[in-house]
């Protein structure tokens, strides 16, 4: 199995900065893409940002030039420095990789992390 365990969320004032960090583990083969979403209260689940395990990277419109994803390929651990927060920011973000394990190279399957929480508020 595959776990994700995300860290660096919480508490942040309009203008601020805060990075996630998830780091995958477990039986793992290879880690293709990896990436964060995130939902705001009813709202649906959205893209924010990912990277391949080639370092191509994706971003929606509303954090390009605000955000950067990056990762360690060594560690499975891909990270989002997040800048200049916006209240509109404020979710929970979810981590997401798309591994194979080494019980099944051959196939790769979604995994997703518990979720934290990031608030930007004054």
């Amino acid at each position: 199995q595959v776990q994700l365990v995300e860290s660096g969320g919480g508490l942040v004032q309009p203008g601020g900065s805060l990075r996630l960090s998830c780091a995958a583990s477990g039986s793992i083969f290879s880690a293709y893409a990896m990436g964060w979403y995130r939902q705001a209260p009813g709202k649906q689940r959205e893209l924010v940002a990912v990277i391949t395990s080639g370092g191509y990277t994706n971003y929606a419109g509303s954090v390009k030039g605000r955000f950067t994803i990056s990762r360690d390929n060594a560690k499975n651990t891909v990270y989002l420095q997040m800048n200049s927060l916006k209240p509109e920011d404020t979710a929970v973000y979810y981590c997401y990789a798309n591994v194979a394990t080494m019980a099944q190279p051959g196939i790769r399957n979604d995994y997703w992390g518990q979720g934290t929480q990031v608030t930007v508020s004054s």
